[in-house]
């Protein structure tokens, strides 16, 4: 559902965090629209993007936010995992702001099996304490919830709940999307994990960032996936050989073989992204997002997406480097892997 709002009128927004990947991206943009904008974060996970005011604050401490108390933002976007957090945001907050934008997770859901669901008929899980500030990442998809039902209650009537995919693209943390736009441009034999029918799903920083920006401008309210279309495995490893430039040479191994050999799905040592078991995981990269398309959410191409990750080869870390961020299936394992896999055949 949207309500009124003006794009061409200037926005004074406060972005609570905004100094790294999606919250970063976020303020950005909306300084590149000409918004007033003001992050809020501790300073410790990166600096601010140019343009933006930075207020310092520790959100864990109960008195963190007292010092926007009193002001007027005509929106808000939070990122937090914390309901904790949330709460003491909301209870500072909610009657001095406007529209409020909550950057939740498909971990919410309850249901990973079932294909095809969207977000206004998905069971979520059980929250957790909304007073919580543990930060196990066991909870991450229960303490999402809390912080949803916090916002819907304190802002019913204008608040927008965004249940991010994987979010890909620069800065990402993890190597779950860009090891594949890596491994295809390194070329060589390469191994695809299950089958070429197999969907898979994702979301590029760059265009969830946008939508929450026009959000904020248009007050789009309601509760939304965003994440891309579902599309096959095979069309997305075509799809990134075609931005980086190559043919791949796809050797298709069966989950079973993969589980026997060590592999470990999704992300982590040994892993390979985008990888999830099946059947119990079938639903969580086949969502429904046609409602968030139809509320302006749109995907640019693959092709792009795995381009622009590429050229950023030069300035991150090395994959799989000691103590590094980057982990995944070595080159080595595979190799070893895929030997096993012909040898078996």
């Amino acid at each position: 559902m949207k309500q009124s709002g003006s794009k061409s009128a200037p926005l004074k927004l406060l972005v609570l965090g905004g100094t790294a990947f999606l919250s970063k991206t976020i303020a950005r943009y909306a300084v590149e629209r000409g918004h007033d904008v003001t992050v809020v974060a501790r300073g410790i996970s990166g600096e601010p993007p140019e343009g933006a005011r930075h207020v310092t604050a520790d959100r864990d401490s109960a008195e963190g936010l007292r010092a926007l108390a009193d002001r007027h933002f005509d929106a808000v976007v939070d990122v937090t995992r914390l309901p904790g957090q949330m709460k003491r945001a909301l209870e500072t907050l909610a009657a001095t702001t406007g529209h409020w934008t909550y950057v939740s997770s498909c971990s919410a859901y309850s249901d990973d099996e079932t294909v095809g669901q969207t977000a206004a008929t998905a069971p979520t899980l059980e929250p957790t304490d909304e007073d919580s500030l543990d930060p196990d990442i066991e909870k991450y998809g229960a303490s999402k919830v809390a912080c949803e039902n916090l916002v819907l209650r304190h802002k019913p009537d204008r608040s927008f709940i965004l249940r991010a995919g994987l979010i890909v693209g620069d800065n990402d943390p993890s190597y779950r999307f860009g090891y594949w736009p890596d491994r295809i441009a390194d070329g060589g034999e390469i191994l695809a994990p299950g089958a070429p029918t197999e969907m898979v799903q994702y979301v590029d920083v760059r265009d969830l960032a946008n939508w929450v920006v026009d959000a904020a401008e248009t007050g789009l309210t309601g509760v939304y996936d965003g994440v891309s279309l579902p599309m096959t495995r095979e069309r997305f490893f075509t799809e990134i050989a075609d931005g980086v430039g190559a043919t791949p040479n796809l050797t298709w191994v069966p989950q079973e073989f993969l589980v026997e050999h060590g592999v470990k799905p999704w992300s982590g040592d040994d892993a390979l992204g985008l990888w999830l078991p099946l059947p119990e995981y079938a639903g969580f990269l086949t969502r429904d997002t046609r409602p968030a398309m139809e509320a302006g959410l749109s995907i640019r191409p693959l092709a792009d997406t795995a381009a622009d990750w590429l050229a950023t080869r030069d300035r991150r870390p090395v994959p799989n480097a000691e103590g590094g961020p980057y982990r995944s299936l070595t080159r080595e394992r595979e190799a070893e892997v895929l030997a096993a896999w012909h040898e078996s055949r």
